[in-house]
């Protein structure tokens, strides 16, 4: 299984503190060594201020060994700056804790209005919101995830888009907020930073690129938890043409959580060829189960090449941080895809060998074909006496079948072209990993 695991492609692009969640996973999992995953805690540990979650993960490794000094002292020296920063803000604290300032701030529309209000009336200096920041930073490193969010909105109320720290700002505050799994403000702060980015205020194509390939992966976090993320990954990732040329430039793999998207979206059948023509073009830099599946389904027909690939799909997924949850809704809308696939061809199908391509008993896929066309008001029945199920309309011809082949070869040709100028311009570009500071 570890030869599927992304974790390491993906944790490139992620803060360090984002990275735990996926190494508890693992853990789990028992994909990996359980000491080298407590070794790469620890090793991220050790850039954070998490000195009691260190001292335990060094426990568990060395149990015969005592805790070393430096870091019994590094405790306390987190403790007393953290005392010193907290005082350093403390007005800014009791305004955040006086519930009508905060209404009337938050109603407040005229950045003018509201500094003059702030100054004049909480004895409030626009210079404490440097401290503050350095506050939440401090705070975020010691995984006070909750109280940090609490501080960068604050900042978010009061300071412009142009300030020096409004970058750095909006990704804290969605890393925050992923930590404390706060997913609808997740996900007003993935909308933010997107049109920040998007609003050419950054800098170079070069530094927008990395942005954008960073927001591509922290949005993962956001997606495979809020109600609509299965809808809103297909319109980023497919539909808007800056990301969709990031994920192919710079990140290939993302396109195993695109397609799982598409699987698991019965509403969404439409996109299904512009994702076929997306996992050709990018086949030769990156494949796994679940892209195969797409391509042997949908551009090679081959349906006892789909049943293999599905049935290692269930592995992946299940070993999957962001997919596991969506495992049963995978499969049985995978069964569906075939299924149906298999009914445009052929026009009467032995319900023995469907089930055999859909990894089913004999007696259960017949129960499901039953229900399926049912619920789907398919025009096709079932003759139980020949175990048949028959369809209603004309299956496609073999010239349409060829048609569609010629076309296919058009694609892949024209793929080959797009990934030999892509590697040319991303030949010197190098992934960088992000870290809020």
């Amino acid at each position: 299984m570890a030869k599927f695991d992304l974790t390491s492609k993906i944790g490139q692009y992620l803060d360090r503190h984002l990275v735990f969640p996926l190494l508890e996973f693992l853990s789990a999992k028992e994909i990996y060594d359980e000491n080298e995953l407590l070794h790469a805690k620890l090793a991220i540990l050790s850039k954070t201020n998490m000195i009691d979650y260190a001292i335990d993960i060094r426990m568990q490794l060395y149990p015969d060994v005592e805790v070393p000094e430096t870091l019994k002292s590094r405790r306390a020296e987190v403790v007393q700056e953290l005392g010193v920063l907290q005082n350093s803000v403390s007005v800014v604290v009791s305004i955040m804790n006086n519930e009508k300032a905060m209404k009337k701030m938050e109603e407040m529309r005229d950045s003018k209005a509201l500094n003059n209000y702030l100054t004049q009336e909480l004895d409030f200096q626009i210079e404490m919101l440097d401290n503050l920041v350095k506050l939440a930073k401090y705070r975020y490193e010691c995984g006070n995830y909750s109280i940090t969010t609490s501080y960068l909105y604050f900042y978010m109320l009061i300071m412009p888009s142009t300030d020096k720290n409004y970058l750095n700002v909006l990704w804290g505050k969605l890393a925050s907020e992923i930590l404390a799994q706060n997913w609808d403000t997740a996900l007003e702060d993935v909308n933010k930073l997107r049109e920040y980015i998007d609003s050419n205020a950054i800098g170079n194509s070069l530094q927008v690129l990395q942005q954008r390939t960073w927001l591509i992966h922290w949005s993962l976090f956001v997606f495979f938890n809020h109600a609509k993320g299965r809808d809103l990954i297909i319109e980023m990732f497919l539909h808007r043409p800056h990301y969709l040329n990031a994920i192919q430039t710079m990140c290939p793999h993302i396109l195993r959580y695109l397609a799982a998207a598409v699987i698991v979206n019965r509403s969404r059948r439409s996109i299904l060829k512009e994702l076929v023509r997306v996992i050709q073009q990018e086949s030769y830099t990156y494949r796994d189960p679940i892209t195969e599946f797409v391509e042997h389904l949908y551009v090679n027909f081959d349906f006892d090449g789909a049943r293999q690939k599905l049935q290692e799909c269930q592995t992946v997924v299940f070993n999957d941080f962001f997919l596991i949850a969506l495992l049963n809704e995978f499969v049985e809308n995978a069964r569906l895809m075939i299924f149906e696939t298999f009914c445009r061809i052929h026009q009467c199908i032995s319900i023995g060998m469907l089930a055999e391509k859909l990894n089913m008993k004999a007696d259960v896929a017949e129960c499901w074909i039953v229900n399926l066309i049912r619920n789907a008001r398919l025009d096709a029945k079932i003759d139980s006496k020949l175990g048949h199920v028959v369809m209603g309309g004309q299956p496609a011809s073999p010239y349409h079948q060829l048609v569609e082949k010629i076309e296919t070869l058009g694609v892949r040709s024209e793929a080959l072209e797009n990934l030999i100028e892509r590697k040319l311009k991303a030949k010197n570009q190098e992934p960088v990993s992000i870290v809020w500071n």
